[in-house]
């Protein structure tokens, strides 16, 4: 019987030759390699925050349909010039999918399919899809959510749907760069997985999320991002856990080579800071991309709730072989849900155009860059 990281990088060997036809055929285009004597040009990665829609999130997609369905691109217009221009756009699907109109928001989530569609017009290619409401509904509900989205196109990371599917890896073309994406969560609100399924949600392991990332690295994935679906909800300093976990994660490394290239963190419900840790960036909370009003823990409605961040990396080529792609440049752009509007805002334009949000865009910002990120190269972008 062969050892789980042999299966992994099996997987992965054969996803790795099918990887450049499941992205967007523009993309693809614009990211084939390099012709040999040339020089090979890096990539550009988007990452957001959770996508968590509450029953008013869901009555506005139907609303914006005005045909009896659910239609989810009007609400994410106003951010898909920034994510259909990366190479490669990750977002977090925190919730399961529901059928037959069987949709609900808070406590138990079941979203309707059409998100799927709606994050792939807006320019997303995947989603990490592990985290503490994966299975409010189920073995079904995971099934169904994943279904979904490989209808619409959209890749995933975190849940499964088969033991064969579990121990696979996701890959995607990052212009000529294969990206492995890993993704991982603290629990499912107390929910045990279905009987005779373990593996259908992927749970914070330090031992495994490196050795999946080593397998994944050694089967030919050039870039290793993890998702972590963690932290203190409606804390904004990243608690003890993700502190240390991130530590250790961007510590790992193979032949002098760190195991994992990027960390993406979802779950808190407010931004928290970016941090470069052991010379890898680490997002310790994106934030709520789109979520319907939020009550924090006190049940006071808290505004950081609507609140989050896109974060932007563009990698360079490895400098020599044994090297790693490196981010030569890091950028945050603030964002906030209008519940009111039913609309993802871009804060940084918005302030630009004269909103009058400038107070809500900095106080995001000073979060952001509250450990010292700056320093080490991070900027707000546009």
């Amino acid at each position: 019987m062969i050892g789980r990281r042999q299966q992994v990088a099996l997987a992965l060997t054969a996803v790795l030759a099918a990887a450049a036809a499941c992205q967007n055929h523009a993309r693809e285009q614009s990211g084939r390699a390099a012709p040999a004597g040339s020089a090979q040009r890096g990539f550009t990665l988007v990452a957001t925050g959770d996508v968590l829609p509450h029953t008013s999130v869901i009555d506005r997609a139907a609303y914006d349909s005005g045909e009896g369905g659910f239609d989810f691109r009007p609400m994410l217009s106003g951010v898909q010039p920034v994510v259909s221009r990366a190479d490669v756009a990750l977002c977090h699907m925190e919730t399961v999918y529901g059928a037959d109109g069987q949709y609900s928001g808070f406590p138990s989530f079941r979203s309707p399919p059409q998100i799927a569609q709606g994050l792939v017009a807006t320019g997303y290619d995947g989603c990490s899809t592990a985290s503490n409401h994966s299975l409010d509904d189920g073995a079904a509900g995971i099934r169904r959510t994943l279904d979904a989205m490989d209808r619409a196109g959209l890749r995933h990371a975190g849940t499964a749907r088969t033991e064969t599917e579990a121990r696979s890896v996701t890959i995607l073309k990052a212009g000529p760069a294969h990206l492995a994406h890993l993704a991982y969560t603290f629990g499912a609100n107390d929910v045990r997985p279905p009987a005779g399924r373990p593996w259908a949600v992927n749970r914070i392991d330090e031992r495994r999320m490196i050795a999946d990332a080593r397998a994944a690295r050694k089967a030919g994935a050039d870039v290793v991002v993890v998702s972590v679906h963690w932290g203190t909800e409606w804390q904004e300093e990243p608690d003890q856990l993700q502190l240390g976990l991130a530590r250790r994660l961007t510590a790992s490394a193979t032949d002098g080579r760190p195991d994992i290239d990027l960390i993406l963190g979802t779950h808190a419900h407010v931004p928290q800071a970016y941090e470069k840790v052991n010379g890898t960036w680490v997002i310790y909370g994106m934030g709520d991309q789109i979520a319907g009003q939020m009550y924090n823990a006190q049940g006071v409605r808290d505004p950081r709730g609507n609140e989050s961040t896109i974060g932007r990396f563009t990698f360079a080529p490895p400098a020599g072989p044994g090297a790693r792609w490196r981010v030569v440049k890091a950028e945050f752009i603030p964002q906030l849900y209008d519940h009111e509007a039913g609309r993802v805002v871009d804060l940084d334009r918005a302030v630009a155009d004269g909103a009058g949000l400038r107070g809500v865009r900095d106080r995001i910002r000073g979060v952001v860059l509250s450990r010292g990120a700056a320093k080490d190269g991070l900027v707000m972008g546009e």
